[in-house]
């Protein structure tokens, strides 16, 4: 049998030029397939869900009250044996998913590997990641309940308060006024069918490079007789050793994810209810808190227009600063002076500014974090500027000295 597919196909060659390839054994490399696996759990979960979700905002009977079929549907889904946990464990996927990518991303931006000849690789794991959190926003609308559309209503108006084309952008993005009838349909079709077709196309690209340019491996391994040798990758091949030890895990972390889904509970819709004119207390998933704690921190009646265009704290809050913090990592690979290319791992500590400047930025984000709590701590916005600046400057003057004694001290 395998000698006929072999005949037709070249099966041996394929083994030989593909799965014969080296896998880095360095754990760090594991967030990638954190990331991978995740994707695939949701795809799975997501499939379930979506033979079972109605995209509509129909009334339709449910316990004697009228409520949105999207609503309804979900109810329904959870009061299934396994549908609860199945959904929970779809959104505990795209947590651990958005996660496994941020953490890739800051290992490969404080290891430099994003230098040359990686600097494509490097914007397509920001592509990544700005499409898992598209995903994970157009996701938040489809239970259709009362947090559900507080929270897409954010995202509504800050869309709305792009200068000059905010009207466009929210009537291409939710379908004309939000909310409306056609907005769930536009959001599921985005959810389920557009945005995972993007994001495997991302993957694919993002796998065939790394193929052709091959991991970055650790310092360490520029002495071994292998690298000397010529066989500059040191490792396991991926089949079959690689391949049985992803397969474990990932089981492993579906067996985590399953754990933390069983414990963890949702945003319960059946306590919010289906949508009103109350405002639910609310606040979004960790992964937008850095947006709404900047938006917390902008007085509400900063306003002012700039050649026709009206800039509002939603503007300034959601649109300027989320594009400033885009063009930032987008200029890493180009702000970063090396020109040799590089292909093992650099540490960290023998490279203070970028490293002083990772921490200081990523401090600065952590406290925009905390601010998204500021109602909780009972924090006053200007109080809480002053702490996020003094924060912020404190993790730069100690970082950048104490990561130049280390390196004069190396030195010596």
């Amino acid at each position: 049998m395998f000698k006929w597919f072999d005949e037709r196909l070249e099966l041996k060659k394929f083994k030989e030029k593909f799965l014969s390839k080296t896998f880095p054994t360095h754990p760090t490399f594991l967030l990638g397939e954190i990331a991978l696996f995740s994707f695939i759990t949701l795809i799975i979960t997501g499939i379930f869900l979506g033979l079972l979700y109605e995209p509509s905002t129909k009334m339709v009977p449910l316990f004697g009250a009228m409520v949105p079929a999207a609503y309804a549907s979900v109810v329904r889904i959870d009061l299934l044996s396994m549908g609860m946990i199945i959904r929970r464990i779809h959104h505990w996927s795209a947590m651990f998913m958005i996660a496994a990518i941020l953490a890739h991303l800051m290992r490969i931006y404080f290891t430099s590997a994003y230098r040359n000849p990686r600097e494509i690789n490097w914007y397509v794991g920001l592509g990544l990641f700005g499409l898992s959190l598209f995903a994970a926003f157009t996701g938040y609308l489809l239970p259709y309940s009362n947090f559900s559309v507080t929270a897409t209503s954010i995202g509504y108006y800050i869309a709305k308060s792009v200068p000059w084309i905010g009207n466009w952008i929210s009537s291409l993005l939710f379908a004309g006024d939000f909310p409306s009838n056609a907005t769930v349909p536009r959001f599921f079709f985005l959810h389920v069918m557009l945005i995972p077709l993007l994001l495997l196309s991302l993957i694919g690209l993002h796998l065939i490079i790394l193929v052709k340019q091959k991991h970055t491996e650790p310092s360490s391994n520029k002495n071994r007789p292998e690298a000397q040798n010529g066989k500059r990758l040191i490792g396991i091949p991926i089949w079959p050793e690689q391949a049985f030890i992803s397969i474990a895990f990932f089981f492993f972390l579906l067996f985590v994810i399953v754990m933390t889904a069983t414990y963890i509970p949702l945003n319960p819709i059946e306590t919010y209810g289906p949508p009103s004119p109350g405002t639910p207390v609310m606040r979004p998933d960790w992964y937008f808190l850095v947006i709404y704690g900047f938006l917390k921190l902008i007085p509400g009646d900063l306003s002012f227009s700039i050649f026709g265009g009206k800039i509002t704290p939603e503007t300034i809050g959601g649109v300027i600063f989320p594009t400033f913090l885009i063009l930032v990592f987008a200029l890493v690979p180009l702000l970063d002076r090396a020109k040799e290319q590089q292909h093992y791992i650099i540490n960290p500590l023998r490279r203070p500014f970028m490293t002083s400047f990772g921490i200081t930025g990523g401090v600065f984000l952590t406290m925009l974090v905390v601010s998204g709590y500021i109602d909780v701590l009972h924090i006053e916005p200007k109080t809480m500027i002053l702490y996020v600046i003094l924060a912020t400057a404190i993790a730069a003057v100690v970082s950048y000295p104490l990561l130049r004694l280390y390196n004069k001290k190396g030195e010596g």
